[in-house]
């Protein structure tokens, strides 16, 4: 498939730029070929074959160019100039005016195509952004990520390295060579047919040449995504590589990988390296072919004349370098081809979870949470079966079991990160997949394990949910999450930047910046997913007082594998693969004497 035209859509925005840099090749490609011509008065002038003329002669039509030139020099030096070197002079002032204006609008040209190359670039990068902060959760979970950055980095680049540059090839050089054939006809049809004859077989040797190209392509970028997924995933598990002395292991991996791309990209630019030489011998055989012909020509048919030759010969030449060029684009768009079907591949991805058409808002959450036989598997492995579960408005309830039971999976559901295969989520008696997912996430605040902050401000990072929001209101919202007490103490305040995933502060310290940011939001449902079971004893404590104060006033899902952090709960669920087994309040399961009691005791609380 030629993905060239998908990402020529890009270009409709800039297509008054385009249109611009059209005019202005059109111009440089006259002026270019005009150029070589002017040579040959200058040529005349020199080797002293100007003729002598003594009236302006008359236009006859375009076939008989060359002879109008001839015969107006020859009039002009006879008539108006008193000795030749005044006419070289005048000669060599027009061919220097002909290049002049030439490079000048070739340089006008790539002023403006500049716009539209670096337009298409971002707007493909922002959709490609856009795309993939919409996807599904589920999408990344079967890729890997250092795929996707290279996917968004080095094929995007390689779009620019080949469509982009394409876009003024595919105007710019055809227009090279049709003015310059056309001055060629004009100068002699006879030569222009000879040398048309020799074209195709060069344009055939050339495509052969690059029929592999896409593919080896294609296995150089895809070996880049492995790579650079083996590069984020060993920055973001350094501790434990050092930790088990893993360090000789990945190295071998990422050896292999950075093997196998030195392999594919010699095989490329093996094939890549081919292009230039084999265009170019074969377009100076045509010129070998154009000078043996051509002498014949001159010297025994004595039908066109020396000067008038070389310049049919600099026309000639010139027309080789955007023959290579073009040849060259042919290249080119198999490696773009290759890049854009990766990334297109994102764009052109169905994004499973996504507003149905006539999808309401939910402006405020008035009653009730319902799961009603609910059923999920990730893929072909089930999790949860059945499961119905009532959460009423302001009320606490914990989701308890062992790992695997299907506890975060309920918070996945709610928030729409996944959708269910069976059975139906409410919110206030309406499904949430016909609820807009803004309006439904407006209801909700996530508080996860992990405490996912981002390489910024702390005023940045507890402000996520609201760009605007004021700095008392953030400081605000930080005492309430006990973490004013280190963020005052801090050199710039709220503005100290934190590093990269939050880095610079401890685990207490950045779940209270996390539990900061729900507090913001100010949602009116709080989602808990083991918000405590990653840390120690003392921030566990000053975490889990901060969500005490937090969930006042809220509905409170607390997902948590610390039962001491839930015993005040309204209730308390158990679950075991994907199922209730039990649910009543802390006292009454204790009662019960049943799993829940079990595990309890296994935390060493009963």
């Amino acid at each position: 498939m030629n993905y060239f035209k998908e990402i020529l859509h890009y270009a409709r925005p800039y297509r008054r730029y385009g249109a611009l840099n059209i005019l202005c090749n059109v111009f440089f490609a006259l002026f270019g070929a005009l150029s070589f011509i002017s040579l040959i008065p200058m040529l005349d002038v020199l080797f002293d074959k100007t003729m002598q003329v003594t009236t302006i002669p008359e236009w006859t039509g375009i076939l008989d160019l060359m002879t109008y030139i001839k015969s107006y020099m020859g009039w002009y030096i006879t008539t108006q100039v008193d000795h030749k070197e005044q006419a070289l002079i005048i000669v060599i002032a027009l061919v220097l005016t002909l290049f002049f204006l030439k490079n000048l609008f070739g340089y006008l040209g790539m002023y403006y195509i500049a716009y539209l190359r670096n337009g298409v670039l971002r707007d493909i990068r922002n959709d490609l952004y856009a795309k993939i902060v919409h996807l599904p959760i589920s999408y990344f979970s079967e890729k890997r990520k250092g795929d996707v950055i290279a996917r968004t980095s080095a094929d995007v680049l390689q779009i620019q390295n080949s469509f982009l540059s394409i876009l003024e090839l595919i105007v710019k050089e055809p227009l090279n060579i049709i003015f310059s054939l056309g001055l060629m006809i004009v100068i002699s049809p006879k030569l222009t047919v000879f040398m048309l004859l020799f074209l195709p077989v060069s344009g055939f040797l050339i495509s052969r040449l690059g029929k592999k190209l896409k593919k080896r392509s294609g296995q150089v970028q895809q070996e880049q995504g492995y790579f650079m997924s083996l590069l984020e995933e060993t920055l973001g598990g350094l501790k434990v590589i050092k930790g088990f002395n893993a360090e000789e292991r990945l190295e071998n991996s990422f050896q292999q990988s950075t093997n196998r791309l030195y392999r594919f990209a010699v095989k490329l630019n093996h094939r890549k390296g081919l292009a230039s030489p084999v265009s170019e011998f074969l377009g100076i055989l045509v010129i070998g072919i154009l000078l043996w012909y051509g002498g014949r020509l001159v010297i025994v048919e004595n039908v066109i004349d020396g000067t008038t030759f070389i310049g049919f010969m600099l026309l000639a030449y010139g027309i080789l370098t955007p023959a290579k060029a073009l040849s060259k684009a042919s290249y080119q768009v198999k490696e773009g081809n290759a890049a854009a079907q990766r990334i297109l591949e994102i764009l052109k991805t169905d994004n499973e979870i996504e507003d149905q058409p006539e999808a309401i808002d939910v402006t405020a959450f008035a009653k009730a949470i319902q799961l009603d036989k609910v059923t999920f598997a990730y893929k072909d492995e089930p999790v949860l079966k059945d499961f119905s579960l009532n959460i009423p408005k302001g009320s606490s309830v914990a989701l308890v079991g062992q790992s695997g039971s299907g506890k975060s999976t309920i918070a996945n559901l709610l928030t729409r990160f996944y959708d269910v295969e069976d059975g139906t989520i409410s919110i206030d008696g309406q499904p949430i997949k016909e609820v807009s997912l803004k309006s439904l996430r407006d209801q909700m605040a996530l508080v996860t394990q992990d405490s996912i902050l981002f390489n910024d401000t702390i005023a940045t990072n507890v402000a996520l949910s609201n760009k605007d929001a004021s700095e008392e209101s953030i400081i605000d919202a930080l005492k309430i999450a006990n973490a004013w007490e280190f963020v005052k103490d801090l050199p710039d305040g709220i503005h100290t930047n934190i590093g990269d995933s939050g880095n610079k502060l401890s685990g207490g310290q950045k779940q209270r910046l996390s539990i900061a940011r729900a507090v913001l939001k100010n949602a009116p449902i709080l989602i808990l997913d083991e918000a405590t079971s990653a840390l120690d004893t003392e921030s566990e404590r000053l975490v889990q007082d901060a969500l005490e104060k937090v969930m006042k006033n809220r509905t409170s899902i607390v997902i948590a594998h610390r039962l001491s952090t839930i015993q005040n709960a309204d209730m308390i669920v158990v679950m075991k693969k994907g199922r209730i087994v039990e649910q009543g309040t802390h006292i009454e399961l204790m009662a019960k004497n049943g799993l829940y009691h079990g595990l309890v005791g296994m935390q060493s609380l009963g």
